[in-house]
């Protein structure tokens, strides 16, 4: 088969190495905004160009006639690269541009679940103007503000965090309303973040493991936020959730796919990917994003035992009840190496080399560009390293090793998946929940 991925970041690098390994791929096609020499290196024909051209895309695929397309980032999801696809006779493992907006739109999601009644949402309201926004606030007592578009994961304000005074929240508001016609404001939750991607075909919907990210750039937890700094897993679940706590996350993301089914009459093809909260009384939706995550790719999709392509086929063509997704019973840990002063003011241009690797360490190029045999940074998140092992502890392990292998001007966090972190995210669980 012919496979077409678009994307080059570290992400996709994962997503083409899965594809890779299946004995039904044989030739990949890659259109990207840049030159990632990790997928280059795995690919039939690649492609750079501009990711917000569709028509660009849809020539790309004319001419190359892959069997199926799968997408990575958000931004041509939310142009509406499935339906160009779609326009010429290649599906896409993908959701269309309507049912995109559960990302691209933070009104839309909201007002979709809270009119087909899926549990888990806050208590919010979508504001078009300045009227009533200091009231509301007020109301709740301690806020989260949203920007409504896609924002490069710069759009949410948390009190306490971005802000400290209601004032100040309301200010950001009217900001988002006068820059993008609307804004959420919504309460605030207080606990611990995780996420749970689902492969949905539209009637079913099969989950990976869930997975903590790390948003913040420094070590416990502080600095600016960033793409995502790093990520782990458990072998079976996270060590401050229980086993309802998962389940609930799941009937969420089984109540969403069938509210947007009955909703718009579309079918949601694709990975459905919700931001949850473990709180005091259970978990609640944080936010959903319709592809995989970066850095959670790279936890699940090395887990993953079932063929990715098979996985692909079976959510175009309805068919995921038929299919034995499985997932290795292993820890993961990943590490991302960032340039310096990242993710503000980051250095560009810089040359680094990765040094000797440990086995069971698997490594995926982001913001990376080769130049005459040698690595180059462009400015965001470099290369991920993730450990992969039986324990927690040795997962952690091989990814420290591999970012401290890198020689440049970079930056990591120590602290993700050490033992120390872990302990503090289930003490304040315990606490919470006594």
């Amino acid at each position: 088969m012919k496979i077409l991925l678009v994307g080059n970041g570290a992400r996709e690098h994962a997503m083409a190495e899965a594809l890779k390994k299946s004995p039904k791929c044989t030739e990949l096609l890659v259109y990207a905004s840049a030159v990632n020499p990790g997928i280059r290196d795995l690919t039939s024909v690649y492609h750079v160009g501009d990711m917000k051209d569709m028509k660009a895309i849809q020539e790309f695929a004319r001419e190359n006639k892959p069997d199926f397309a799968v997408i990575g980032p958000e931004n041509p999801l939310a142009g509406g690269v499935v339906d160009v696809l779609k326009l010429i006779g290649i599906p896409s493992a993908s959701p269309i541009k309507e049912l995109a907006r559960i990302e691209s739109s933070k009104s839309f999601t909201r007002e979709l679940l809270a009119k087909h009644n899926v549990s888990g949402g806050p208590k919010f309201k979508t504001f078009t103007s300045i009227d009533g926004m200091m009231e509301f606030a007020n109301e709740l007592g301690q806020i989260v503000v949203k920007a409504d578009g896609l924002q490069g994961g710069k759009g949410v304000q948390v009190q306490g965090d971005h802000f400290e005074t209601l004032e100040d929240g309301v200010l950001y508001a009217k900001e988002c309303v006068e820059r993008d016609g609307k804004v959420v404001i919504e309460e605030k939750f207080v606990g611990q973040e995780f996420s749970l991607m689902s492969f949905v075909d539209g009637e079913h919907v099969v989950d990976m493991p869930p997975i903590q990210d790390h948003k913040r750039a420094y070590e416990g937890d502080t600095g600016p936020n960033t793409g995502g700094m790093g990520t782990y897993n458990y072998p079976k679940n996270l060590p401050f959730l229980t086993q309802k706590d998962l389940e609930d996350a799941h009937a969420i993301n089984v109540g969403t796919a069938k509210a947007i089914k009955e909703e718009t009459g579309e079918n949601y093809v694709g990975v459905l990917y919700g931001g949850f909260i473990a709180v005091e009384d259970g978990v609640r939706l944080i936010e959903y994003n319709v592809r995989l995550g970066d850095p959670e790719a790279m936890n699940a999709l090395p887990l993953l035992e079932t063929d990715y392509v098979d996985v692909c086929q079976a959510m175009i063509k309805g068919t995921l009840d038929q299919l034995d997704i499985r997932f290795s019973k292993k820890a993961t840990v990943c590490k991302y190496a960032v340039p310096e002063g990242y993710p503000v003011n980051p250095v560009k241009g810089e040359r680094i080399k990765i040094g000797p690797l440990p086995e069971g360490l698997k490594v995926f190029y982001a913001s990376v560009d080769e130049v005459e045999g040698e690595l180059v940074m462009t400015g965001s998140r470099a290369v991920a390293f993730v450990g992969i092992a039986d324990t927690i502890e040795e997962a952690e392990r091989l990814a420290q090793r591999g970012v401290e292998s890198v020689k440049g001007p970079i930056f990591y966090r120590k602290d993700i998946g050490t033992e120390a972190l872990i302990s503090e995210r289930i003490e304040m669980m315990k606490k919470l929940r006594a």
